[in-house]
């Protein structure tokens, strides 16, 4: 789309924008083309890669515009960041979330549809109910913004049913322009998302997925710690190393604080004054690793990650691209580092049964949940519980992961919604030794009951931070909940245990009246479905690592449907291509060398490679094999390599 597709000033408008509000004299590559788009009044798909600037697009054509861009996400954090940033440049803007009560909702409303607000942040559960529904026509909205798109598709790699409700706007606001942004979706869901958000024609914006400078490297070894150590040794600078678990975390960075690596870690269980703490501490270099879970990186825009290191394997590609994109985005040489073993590629092979518990499983669940919250036959319908997910398991006695993903399967079919996204639950750790233990106890008689009720019903608690339930220790302590965390808070402030109270109370939503459990129905045709694309998720990740040949680069961009980049040159398998190309006279000189060698007599493949000391084996191998495959050698089952 050329610029003569829009009036002369708007043109101009949309630069001058851009230079007032961010400073740059010019758009990066297809940003102008999808504002233009979004101006013309095209609904329009972004695909953008991580860090390629995807908020500018519709931040731009709303302010180009008179009224209010909508701007649909799921991440609260992600929202609050925005606003935050938007703000600090004069811009009025809001943000509506789960967890706001009624009173700050109506607030908001009120204030953006009476203020010169340019932005509302909304997560995708708040459209559809009635309060939004109310201000929706007052509120003069000239784009909906529909960030993560990828989360409308049912086949996508993070499909979240709230997403589906965006359509209904387009029966509010039929004439408002919808522009949807994700970094990663495959051919196909790119289709779904047009179609899931009654797109008029198909705007379809693909960034390349080349990045000529991050060079992608996949390791199979026995300690990932020493790998880890020499590969930060090898690449100067700052570096994200992922970690699954929170508790890995916390012993890598201790690892390479001990080797004079200046790193911290970071999870989604720190306290927000900490997280915050230590992730400016990362920015300003004053901290060079940060070890973290998948929590961390969402909204940072640090250009000047020289490495991104994964110790553990992700469950897809689209996860493990936009992680391993945080490298490099200043255009230097940066390197993006998975290390596996194959327990790890046994696990992924194992995890779609995980995902995808039987219907026997889930109507377990089901039933459990609706004893739990005490919800009567037929009742329930609207209303909204909190749901201690750890007391819930300790009760029940149930698997969590069994339990997550049967909450998601019951989300996914429209039974209730889950949403845990701030729970963080409480955590304690003895960081006394047992003798110091012993006389404190005996001076605090008062606090006894509670050290003895943790220690015996927490296994591990003098090892690590271990999630505990207040409610269970209400039970076991015989006092109110109010006087137990008073007493934790006592033993915290003695230095007797590290403890972390709980953060929110996650809440469960019903969307329908209970019924009885054998009466419960999924569409396991759909279920399936989604199975089975996560299983083949699974299956491109394992080739993606187990490939010794194809360009890593490549097969990215191909996964995304991006088939025009040629080989990078610079990741593992490039480069070990380029070790075995041998020049003309190579190959002559090698050759003459193994004929001369096996001549006179047959000798071992050993042999012959220990008299090619001075050639890479394997190029010595390609020969060797050329020469079996022209008939001129041959090899027998002891491997003596004779003359044919």
């Amino acid at each position: 789309m050329s610029d003569h597709s829009l009036p002369d000033d708007s043109r101009l408008m949309i630069h001058e924008i851009l230079k007032q509000y961010w400073g740059f004299d010019s758009f990066r590559p297809l940003q102008k083309e999808i504002i233009e788009s979004v101006l013309n009044g095209n609904d329009t798909l972004a695909l953008m890669p991580t860090g390629g600037g995807k908020s500018l697009c519709y931040q731009v054509p709303a302010l180009a515009k008179e009224g209010m861009c909508l701007v649909i996400s799921p991440l609260i954090a992600l929202m609050k960041d925005q606003v935050e940033n938007i703000r600090k440049k004069g811009i009025t803007a809001f943000a509506i979330f789960s967890g706001m009560s009624r009173k700050e909702i109506v607030n908001t409303l009120k204030v953006a549809s009476n203020s010169n607000c340019k932005f509302l942040y909304v997560s995708p559960e708040r459209l559809e109910t009635a309060l939004f529904k109310e201000y929706l026509p007052g509120m003069d909205i000239n784009l909906i913004a529909v960030d993560e798109a990828h989360c409308i598709s049912q086949w996508g790699y993070d499909f979240r049913p709230p997403y589906l409700r965006i359509a209904a706007l387009k029966e509010e606001l039929p004439d408002v322009p919808i522009l949807a942004l994700t970094a990663s979706a495959t051919p196909e869901v790119q289709t779904d998302i047009c179609e899931k958000l009654y797109f008029k024609t198909q705007h379809i914006f693909r960034q390349s997925f080349e990045r000529p400078n991050l060079s992608f490297s996949v390791f199979k070894i026995d300690s990932k710690i020493n790998k880890i150590i020499e590969v930060l040794t090898k690449v100067p600078g700052s570096s994200i190393v992922y970690c699954k678990s929170r508790k890995r975390t916390k012993e890598i960075s201790e690892l390479l604080q001990l080797q004079n690596i200046a790193a911290d870690y970071y999870h989604a269980g720190l306290v927000q004054d900490d997280r915050n703490r230590k992730q400016e501490a990362w920015i300003e270099n004053k901290t060079r690793v940060i070890v973290c879970t998948n929590a961390f990186g969402m909204g940072i825009d640090k250009p000047d990650v020289r490495s991104v290191i994964h110790t553990d394997v992700p469950d897809c590609l689209e996860n493990y691209y936009q992680e391993a994109g945080r490298a490099g985005r200043d255009g230097k040489k940066s390197y993006a580092v998975l290390l596996y073993d194959e327990k790890d590629l046994h696990d992924l092979e194992n995890l779609t049964a995980q995902r995808f518990p039987p219907l026997s499983e889930i109507k377990n669940v089901y039933q459990a949940v609706s004893n739990y919250l005490q919800i009567p036959s037929g009742g329930g319908q609207g209303e909204s519980f909190d749901f201690d997910i750890a007391d819930f398991l300790k009760k029940f006695k149930l698997n969590s992961h069994i339990v997550l993903f049967s909450l998601k399967a019951l989300e996914q079919e429209g039974w209730l919604a889950f949403n845990e996204q701030a729970f963080i639950p409480s955590t304690v750790q003895f960081i006394t030794g047992k003798a110091p233990l012993y006389e404190f106890e005996k001076s605090h008689p008062e606090l006894e009951a509670a050290i003895k009720s943790l220690l015996r019903a927490y296994e591990g608690i003098f090892d690590h931070e271990v999630p505990i339930s207040e409610l269970v220790l209400t039970s076991l302590i015989k006092k109110n909940p109010e006087e137990v965390k008073k007493q934790l808070q006592e033993l915290h402030r003695s230095g007797i245990i590290f403890y972390q109270p709980q953060k929110d109370i996650p809440q469960l939503f019903l969307l329908r009246n209970r019924i009885k459990t054998e009466d419960l129905t999924i569409n396991m045709s759909d279920y399936n479905h989604r199975k089975e694309k996560f299983r083949l998720r699974c299956k491109e990740l394992i080739h993606f690592i187990r490939e010794k040949t194809e360009c890593r680069s490549r097969m990215i961009a191909s996964y995304f449907g991006d088939t025009s980049l040629s080989r990078c040159g610079i990741c593992d398998n490039c480069l070990r291509q380029k070790a075995f190309v041998l020049s003309k006279e190579e190959f002559e000189n090698i050759n003459t060398r193994i004929i001369n060698s096996v001549k006179d007599k047959p000798i071992p493949a050993q042999d012959l490679l220990l008299r090619l000391f001075d050639v890479k084996k394997e190029k010595a191998w390609k020969v060797i094999e050329f020469l079996q495959a022209e008939n001129k050698i041959e090899m027998d089952k002891d491997g003596l390599v004779r003359i044919k």
